[in-house]
């Protein structure tokens, strides 16, 4: 059975940190590409960062701001997220897509909220 789980939402102050953590399971992780998505009240999903390999590539809204990364050991992808600001505030989700047909998993969000 896939399973994506994340963790590390909460509410933080403007200029503060999270680090996200999505651990995955039931499908051979390494071999996926994995990414974060948001969702905001009122607004579409928007893909955040993507990791492909070796390769990371980010939404201009987080660029400098924001690290993805995976430990293919651990089955698990992070989203490290510096400077928060209030527009930031969403639900975040991570999602695996691979395997051949191509499937995409998506978990089931963790909350960020950016806030004084």
């Amino acid at each position: 059975q896939v399973q994506l789980v994340e963790s590390g939402g909460g509410l933080v102050q403007p200029g503060g940190s999270l680090r996200l953590s999505c651990l995955a399971s039931g499908f051979t992780f390494s071999s996926y590409t994995m990414s974060w998505y948001r969702q905001a009240p009122g607004k579409e999903r928007e893909l955040v960062a993507t990791i492909i390999g070796f390769g990371r590539d980010y939404v201009d809204s987080v660029k400098g701001r924001f690290t993805i990364s995976r430990d293919n050991a651990k089955n698990t992808v992070y989203l490290q997220m510096n400077s928060l600001k209030p527009e930031d505030t969403a639900v975040y989700y991570c999602r695996a897509a691979g395997g051949f047909p191509v499937r995409q998993y998506w978990g089931q969000g963790t909350q960020v909220t950016v806030s004084s």
